[in-house]
């Protein structure tokens, strides 16, 4: 499998027209800001938005975009598995709105950390309260050795499931008033 395209943020602005954008943040990272015009397909739902991608990509070019560029990277490699091409941002939004570029913020959207900052407040949270209780209780050592080998596993394949359960946390869910995922791949199929 090759790397997909990577474009930097004055690339991609310069063409943004071109593009149909897709954001594979959690809806609540989405909606505290996004790149103009992106539409709204989490990475955990990209397998059954496969149909209405290829629709868009028959189309024009599909631009996938994360926080950071490691989730859009992984979203193209998914999407080329399916002969679906597509480019990633480099450096996510994160570097888009860093490099000049303004963000679209819904009206009344609340502001939620990124997901690799909710996974490391989490998983240190969770190494430091199992040595603490390890002090009284050695058996609770077994915590932090457990979330420990979960990042090791999750470097390794490039996934992470603490991330896939904290996106289904309250805050990391788009307001109600938000297009839902159905509403974006009737957009999609166009």
């Amino acid at each position: 499998m090759t790397s997909p395209v990577s474009l930097s943020p004055a690339q991609a602005a310069a063409r943004l027209t071109e593009f149909t954008v897709i954001d594979v943040r959690a809806p609540g990272e989405y909606a505290a800001g996004h790149v103009p015009g992106a539409l709204n397909i989490p990475l955990d739902r990209l397998d059954e938005a496969l149909p209405a991608l290829k629709s868009a990509s028959a189309r024009g070019a599909l631009l996938m975009v994360c926080a950071s560029g490691a989730r859009s990277t992984r979203a193209c490699d998914v999407l080329s598995t399916a002969d679906i091409d597509a480019a990633t941002l480099a450096g996510g939004t994160s570097a888009w709105e860093s490099a000049g570029h303004g963000l679209e913020r819904p009206v009344g959207a609340r502001a939620t950390w990124p997901m690799e900052r909710q996974v490391r407040l989490a998983a240190g949270s969770l190494v430091v309260a199992g040595l603490l209780a390890g002090v009284k209780f050695p058996a609770a050592r077994w915590l932090s050795a457990g979330v420990g080998s979960g990042l090791v596993f999750s470097a390794v394949t490039n996934t992470c499931g603490m991330a896939a359960a904290l996106s289904k946390l309250p805050h990391n869910r788009a307001p109600r008033s938000a297009a839902n995922l159905h509403a974006t791949l009737d957009a999609l199929q166009g």
